[in-house]
């Protein structure tokens, strides 16, 4: 399992979703879906979780890339910008956001 680490080379990806408990659901599969069927295997992954706040409402996805070129790419992929459509319909909004991780505890 990839460990989180802070490494300035490593890209983390913290992408939020706001959503409704009655969509939260169907975004997590979506979410799963990209990931398996298309996101995992682009060149540059390493990791990824989804995480759920206890009403439901807010959905966190963590990625991480070998560099952000790699995420980049991936990002403006066809085959992206079709998940986007689905988790656009799900969502009331979503925002990736790049971040550099500064610390990590075993």
């Amino acid at each position: 399992m990839p460990k989180i680490t802070a490494d300035p080379t490593i890209q983390t990806v913290i992408t939020t979703f706001e959503v409704t408990p009655g969509t939260c659901d169907d975004l997590l599969e979506e979410l799963r879906l990209a990931c398996n069927e298309f996101v995992s295997k682009q060149p540059g992954f390493i990791g990824a979780a989804m995480h759920v706040n206890d009403a439901r409402t807010r959905v966190a996805n963590y990625t991480q890339w070998e560099s952000r070129e790699d995420f980049q790419t991936m990002l403006r992929s066809k085959a992206m910008r079709q998940y986007h459509m689905k988790f656009n319909d799900l969502a009331k909004s979503f925002e990736p956001v790049l971040y550099e991780v500064v610390t990590a505890t075993d």
